[in-house]
């Protein structure tokens, strides 16, 4: 069947309503013997896949929540965090510059000597505490292992013997904790260490 020049079969594609029956032009104008039809929506046809999508999309959303909601229910809390590794660390530094400050108030003559050595726990102290990130605890210091809050010798010798021990035994201490403390703590635990030792070699 001939076509009007200039048109093809695409050409005449929406030329008509929707629902109607195309045929095609001849050379004539008479209609032609080729029909094609196309189907028709209906607002029933239009409501069918957005009624089903909102309907499936609801009862995901559900199951959803429902799983949300079982997951709440049996999560169990969160333990708190453990002490800090350092913390007995810092405790030992505390408790020692305490004992130089009531050693060197029942020994005067020791001022001198003692006084940078307790200054050298002061400043492990205030480091560690920056480390840690929280007050140091008020009050005598935990495990010291140090008669800080009990009666200091009066006797020089004595008082230098009580510190010794106390140091010897905290540099003890302090190192098991640097074998433990990750690699960025490690340092700082061991040059405390290093310095334990050394007051130990001084109050000889």
């Amino acid at each position: 069947m001939p076509l009007r020049p200039g048109l093809s079969t695409f050409g005449q594609v929406g030329r008509y309503p929707a629902g109607t029956v195309d045929r095609w032009p001849t050379e004539g104008g008479a209609l032609g013997g080729m029909v094609f039809t196309r189907p028709v929506r209906t607002p029933a046809d239009d409501q069918r896949y957005p009624r089903r999508a909102v309907l499936s999309a609801g009862a995901a959303t559900g199951l959803a929540l429902a799983l949300t909601g079982c997951g709440l229910l049996d999560r169990k809390p969160e333990p708190p965090p453990g002490p800090d590794p350092l913390e007995p660390v810092r405790s030992q530094a505390q408790a020692l510059a305490n004992q130089y400050d009531a050693t060197m108030a029942a020994v005067p003559t020791l001022a001198t000597r003692l006084t940078p050595l307790r200054d050298a726990h002061r400043a492990h102290l205030a480091e560690l505490t920056r480390v840690i990130g929280t007050p140091a605890p008020s009050g005598p210091a935990a495990g010291s292992g140090s008669a800080a809050g009990s009666a200091v010798p009066v006797d020089a010798a004595a008082a230098l013997g009580a510190l010794r021990t106390a140091e010897d035994t905290a540099r003890a201490a302090a190192t098991t904790v640097c074998l433990a403390v990750p690699a960025a703590h490690a340092a700082l635990v061991g040059s405390i260490v290093a310095c334990r030792a050394s007051h130990v070699e001084v109050l000889q």
